[in-house]
């Protein structure tokens, strides 16, 4: 269970650290760069699916290290901070996503959304960051 927790939780970093990586150099891009650019995200829908698999591993993880309280404390942490991924992606990043029927059609408030899509997927990738620590550290006690 503890390796299951520390690869997905360490998989889930791998998309938000993408798109973290990626900010400063699209953050500034003309409006037809920056709706080709963001074609290359087509079909990543498929990387999300990792996080609630994490979320289960690290809950998962959290019952088997029930009897040591810090490492216990840390899964429920590490499961906290993916669900807040979650929350964090519904509330800022998929509006985004479905004003634009995902970067296909270019609304007039483009320059908002993607402002919106950009720091929340930085913002993410910090948090997975911090939950993918805090499964490790769980998983190494």
């Amino acid at each position: 269970m503890r390796f299951l927790a520390v690869v997905m939780t360490g998989l889930s970093l791998v998309a938000p650290a993408a798109h973290a990586f990626a900010l400063l150099n699209k953050i500034g891009m003309a409006k037809a760069d920056y709706f080709i650019a963001q074609q290359a995200y087509a079909g990543w829908w498929i990387v999300g699916l990792l996080l609630p698999l994490a979320l289960l591993a690290n809950i998962g993880n959290a019952v088997a290290l029930r009897a040591d309280g810090t490492a216990m404390g840390l899964s429920v942490a590490a499961a906290a901070l993916i669900a807040l991924n979650l929350v964090i992606f519904m509330v800022f990043t998929q509006p985004a996503n479905a004003a634009t029927e995902n970067w296909a059609v270019q609304p007039e408030n483009w320059e908002s959304l993607r402002t919106r899509w950009e720091y929340s997927h930085a913002v993410n990738a910090v948090v997975t960051f911090l939950a993918f620590c805090c499964a490790t550290l769980a998983s190494l006690r």
